[in-house]
């Protein structure tokens, strides 16, 4: 028989169960601990919930873009006036609120981080007490139960039917039984039983450690946004290099009595056709959201997680922890077969001592009948959700010995047996049941539940999620299947769901008659939204068998059964209140425990997606106009028509200014795919139309105007077309219209105004409409641009549909 070990009961004390006395480790002593510490022999791995400062300022400021930007401006600074140089002046501006906004984000998360720390229990001094995982030292015994996280590599000193979970390292599903001696990995956690180890490996030298090395926990989810536009930024690269080769010869030869000239205009042309805030404002719309939602207690432990989850389409939830709350109230003790109840109050008290670290429906009964009895506890079982049920046996100190297990009815009992059609009636109510039977077999005979004799069933009741409802009603509103898997009773499982007006309650199935191969049970996935009796493993499967029909799986849980689907879900959502294994594979922790969070974390990856795309067509359209005017430069062999301060004035005006606000904006458009199509579509025939209509200008009016201030003439109406035209796509882009959207546009309208009016602005930004023909005329090239606007982009969304 297996012995339990003694029990931590609080202040170092502890209480011995069962024959014979058990001796538990004191562990390390205070002087001890002070030794390793000097000698360096400590857990000293960074947590890396988020990147380090001097990584976040490299990766803002060493960019190609940068660079390219940043070499253009010093021979602006050499050859042109200050107001040419502006764009660099821009890019500083850029580059500092990126690295704040990212700050902020990584203060944020920094901090939820150190809330939600794993803290393992560590004996020292004979003195169970949580520390830091920082804290650990080479040689501490650090205690265990179910849902711990194995933080460093160590050897097992106390084992009472410990059963760990290595999936994570190994890929093996069954859990494995450690036994004193046995290797521990880090990485691992533990799904029965408790124990202690000690450590033998910590730091960089545990496996853990070596792993989290290799890819660190900044390894980012895949992101479309980021794929997307790391796609077109190569594309645009390819473009400018010829582009810009040819510009710098064309400007030379036409302008070689003007050298300065020359590279200045050269300048003005390759700058615009950098998307320089496009990566900026991409990093400082995730920076904010996480941000924001780490205000609702809401840990983002991988920043593209926000996309994710405005992608998916279907939630899986896990019921307890979930919907409910997580404890659970003992409503009824039924006594079956003339069963004594102050015995069974006696059994179910020895039950609850027998087992050192409770889950929910353990400690509820521990809390109703918490009589204390001079039994002593000969062998244990401990719960595991793949059993679904637990053991102990008792001597019961008058001579008689027995065995008693404590868990699912439909598990326990035989299909057919009369007391199941009892526990339906209160299922369907949707309470939680529990069979307490005896049995006549050793605990750890493969038979132990064969012929069990029920004695009473412990009827609970469970604590309904009061923002449960709301949150589903979300999801449906929004077109998210919302798939409740619960390793309880299928038909309490169903009636909860029902209690909180889920669609397809009434159908609920039991996960045992499930198919076993992926088709099959994807196929009942579609076709039912609630799922009873569900196997850790058979979440995995469930998990994989959606995304094999193309869903993006969304799944939540907080208890040790939940690691493996968290870990194979698209994005993995944990509970603040679950376990460390849990929450150290989820790429978002609620710290809050609230379920109703995550539609705020769907709205803002929907805000994220949504503006950027937006944003992202306002920065390309200004690269295709910008590379089609050079190319068309270059084949007409004339002077390119603007000075770099004239395109950082339009930037400004109708792309920088307006995209900042249009990115931090609320919207609720559901994410589509295809990001690259969906922002090119609009930007090619945006930026072909721009071009188009600024040269015609820009060639008119070289014919209209002679003399030797022609060319700051014609460059002044080249610049009125271009921005009427920008400023179309800008209102384009900007629809639906709110109150502030009008105000913006109209605001970014008023300002170049303001620069043609005022005499002083005018003369700095070298702007200046000469006559009434040909700025009018500009003027009627750019409506004609905006009506071509308006028809492209009808057909393109008719004929290219995201």
């Amino acid at each position: 028989m297996t012995q339990q070990a003694k029990i931590d009961t609080g202040g170092g004390e502890t209480a011995e169960k069962g024959p014979p006395v058990v001796h538990r480790a004191a562990g390390l002593t205070s002087a001890e601990v002070a030794e390793r510490v000097a000698r360096g022999e400590v857990n000293d791995v960074p947590v890396r919930s988020s990147r380090s400062t001097p990584d976040i300022v490299r990766a803002n400021v060493f960019t190609r873009f940068n660079a390219i930007i940043g070499v253009l401006w010093v021979i602006m600074l050499a050859v042109a006036p200050i107001q040419d140089s502006l764009f660099g002046f821009v890019i500083i501006a850029n580059t500092g609120i990126g690295i704040i906004q990212e700050l902020r984000a990584k203060k944020t998360l920094d901090g939820l981080a150190v809330i939600g720390e794993a803290k393992p229990t560590v004996r020292r001094d004979g003195v169970a007490a949580e520390l830091s995982t920082s804290e650990i030292v080479l040689g501490d015994l650090i205690e265990l139960g179910p849902g711990d996280k194995v933080v460093v590599d160590g050897e097992v000193a106390e084992a009472d039917s410990l059963e760990i979970d290595e999936s994570l390292l190994t890929g093996e599903a069954d859990p494995v039984v450690k036994k004193r001696g046995d290797r521990m990995m880090s990485g691992s956690f533990v799904v029965a039983g408790g124990g202690a180890f000690t450590a033998t490996k910590v730091g960089r030298e545990a496996y853990a450690a070596q792993l989290a090395e290799e890819a660190s926990r900044f390894t980012l989810v895949h992101s479309e946004l980021r794929t997307g536009i790391s796609t077109i930024l190569k594309y645009v690269t390819w473009m400018m290099i010829p582009t810009a080769l040819g510009l710098v010869i064309s400007q030379l030869v036409v302008k070689d009595d003007n050298f300065k000239d020359a590279i200045a205009r050269t300048v003005g042309g390759i700058v615009p056709m950098i998307p320089e805030g496009l990566v900026l404002l991409t990093s400082v719309a995730f920076a904010i959201g996480v941000v924001r939602l780490g205000r609702k207690q809401c840990l983002v432990q991988e920043l593209p997680a926000i996309e994710g989850l405005a992608r998916v389409d279907v939630v899986c939830l896990d019921k307890t922890g979930t919907l409910t709350e997580g404890g659970m109230d003992v409503t009824e003790l039924r006594p079956l077969g003339g069963a004594d109840e102050a015995y069974v109050r006696k059994v179910l008290g020895a039950l609850g001592e027998s087992d050192p670290r409770p889950n929910a429906s353990l400690q509820a009964i521990i809390d109703a009948y918490p009589e204390t009895v001079e039994w002593r506890c000969t062998e244990s079982l401990p719960f595991s959700s793949a059993r679904k049920y637990s053991g102990a046996s008792f001597s019961e100190g008058d001579g008689e010995n027995s065995t008693w297990l404590l868990g699912a009815p439909d598990v326990l009992l035989k299909s057919g047996d009369p007391t199941l059609t009892e526990i339906d009636h209160l299922n369907e109510q949707g309470l939680r049941v529990l069979l307490l039977a005896r049995t006549v077999h050793e605990l750890d005979s493969s038979e132990v539940a064969a012929d069990a004799r029920p004695t009473a069933l412990v009827v609970l009741e469970q604590r309904l999620r009061p923002d449960a409802a709301d949150t589903l009603a979300y999801f449906a509103d929004q077109n998210v299947a919302t798939k409740v898997i619960s390793g309880d009773n299928a038909v309490s499982v169903g009636a909860v769901a029902a209690k909180l007006d889920m669609a397809g309650a009434e159908n609920t199935v039991d996960a045992r008659k499930l198919p076993s191969d992926r088709e099959g049970m994807a196929k009942v996935l579609d076709e039912n939204a609630v799922f009873g009796r569900v196997t850790p493993q058979q979440k995995r499967d469930m998990v994989a068998a959606l995304q094999s029909r193309g869903h993006t799986v969304a799944m939540t849980g907080d208890g040790v059964n939940d690691v493996l689907a968290l870990k194979d879900a698209d994005i993995g959502v944990s509970m603040g209140s679950g376990s460390e294994a849990t929450r150290a594979v989820a790429q978002i922790v609620l710290l809050n425990n609230s379920f109703a969070t995550l539609p705020s974390v769907v709205a803002e990856g929907r805000r994220v997606i949504g503006n950027i795309t937006r944003v992202a067509t306002l920065f390309l359209t200004k690269t295709v106009y910008s590379v089609l005017l050079a190319v068309l430069v270059v084949c007409s062999q004339v002077e390119y028509p603007f000075l770099p301060r004239h395109l950082t004035l339009l930037s400004t005006l109708t792309i920088g200014v307006p995209a900042f606000f249009l990115a931090l904006a609320p919207n609720k458009e559901r994410a589509r795919p295809n990001f690259v199509r969906r922002v090119m579509r609009y930007a090619i025939p945006g930026g072909v139309i721009a071009a188009a209509a600024t040269f015609a200008t820009y060639l008119l009016a070289r014919h209209y105007y002679t003399g030797p201030d022609a060319l700051g003439a014609e460059t002044s109406a080249a610049t009125l077309t271009l921005f009427l035209v920008s400023m179309w796509v800008l209102a384009i882009i900007a629809r639906p219209y709110t109150w502030w959207r009008v105000a913006l546009v109209a605001t970014m309208g008023g300002a170049f105004l303001l620069v043609l009016a005022v005499p002083w602005l005018q003369n700095f930004f070298a702007l200046k409409l000469v006559g009434v023909t040909m700025p009018w005329t500009a003027v009627a090239i750019a409506a004609a641009g905006g009506a071509l606007l308006e028809v492209a982009y009808r057909w393109v969304s008719r004929r290219f549909p995201a």
